[in-house]
């Protein structure tokens, strides 16, 4: 029901392919490796049959270790996608069992290696520090297992604790006790540190990609470009417009059955609104050009913060030159910070 869902939902968006070339595809979400084989194949055939999708697209598809074999990595390759982002979270098998993952260190590195032998040659792993049970030293081993696969890609979080959630209620009780802020800074240095060592840019927050390996899919959504979200909860985002469907997957597929689309809500963005999260999403990719934004825009924004720039420039969290901005080291630590400071100038 829910796969007949999903193609009735991406023949609806056809009017959509004809407006644009589709440049990336993106399989994500959850867990699309859970899906047969056949599924995530028949679901790029109806999506290549729908729009216009550039030869050289990059085609990404997310998977966790234990929920993929050989046959089933090798038929993603035949398919035609192109970069997978395998969730390795830790080379700690204590550290996996504290995220309540199904997989094993050994079982990552079996997915690794398998996508490497399917043919693979873009890969990317999730890596998750801040765990209540990480030091430095143990967060550096693990940083060095993942770049000892060579991988063009690696993604860094740092845990996030929500507050409705089994360790967000064990936090509440006091029996897991969360890392300091002080200790979660330090290993977000010791990761930009150490990957920039490695030949890896620091392209975003939380992301790092070997010389022509960013993520095409992220760059696009961080830089405001036009997508479609299909497949519940999927948000979307075209022009100024922002929607998301149901999460609920019975009501999904019953509005699809009815050949209505299944939007929950929808937001049109005004140019105050798509101002700040130029400013924001341009912070956390560490680069912001005001002759682009004022382009956009209009305005001379680079003049309103000029006083703030130059303050964050002899705090030496940025550097300034041509009127671009770029984030440091030390300034990537406090982006959300210096977005504040900057979309409280600009806006009313």
């Amino acid at each position: 029901m829910y796969l007949d869902a999903l193609k009735n939902e991406i023949e609806m968006y056809a009017d959509y392919g004809i407006k644009e070339e589709v440049e990336t595809i993106y399989f994500g979400g959850g867990t699309p490796s859970l899906l047969k084989s056949q599924s995530i194949v028949d679901i790029l055939h109806d999506l290549k049959k729908t729009f216009s999708i550039r030869a050289d697209a990059e085609i990404t598809i997310e998977v966790n270790p234990g929920t993929v074999k050989e046959e089933k990595l090798r038929s993603y390759r035949e398919a035609g996608i192109n970069r997978i982002s395998i969730g390795v979270q830790s080379f700690d098998d204590g550290d996996l069992k504290f995220l309540t993952r199904i997989h094993s260190v050994e079982q990552a590195i079996q997915t690794i290696q398998i996508a490497r032998s399917c043919g693979f040659e873009n890969l990317s792993l999730d890596m998750i520090y801040a765990l209540p049970s990480q030091s430095l030293v143990t967060w550096q081993k693990n940083l060095d297992r993942a770049i000892s696969f060579n991988p063009e890609h690696i993604s860094a979080y740092g845990l996030t604790i929500e507050d409705e959630t089994p360790l967000g209620r064990l936090v509440k009780q006091n029996e897991i006790i969360p890392v300091q802020l002080d200790n979660e800074a330090a290993m977000y240095e010791l990761t930009m540190e150490c990957l920039q060592k490695r030949g890896y840019e620091h392209y975003e927050v939380s992301n790092f990609s070997k010389p022509g390996f960013k993520s095409k899919h992220n760059c696009n959504y961080w830089n405001h470009s036009n997508y479609l979200g299909l497949g519940p909860s999927a948000h979307s985002f075209w022009g100024n417009k922002r929607w998301w469907n149901h999460a609920n997957i019975a009501i999904y597929c019953k509005m699809l059955q009815s050949d209505s689309f299944p939007i929950a809500g929808s937001e049109v963005l005004g140019n105050e609104q798509l101002l700040e999260e130029a400013i924001m999403l341009g912070l956390r990719m560490g680069e912001i050009d005001f002759r682009r934004v004022e382009l956009r825009f209009g305005g001379d924004y680079y003049k309103e913060t000029e006083p703030i720039l130059q303050n964050l420039v002899s705090s030496r969290l940025i550097t300034l030159e041509n009127h671009v901005l770029k984030l440091t080291d030390k300034g990537f630590l406090l982006c959300d910070e210096i977005a504040k400071r900057l979309i409280a100038k600009v806006t009313p």
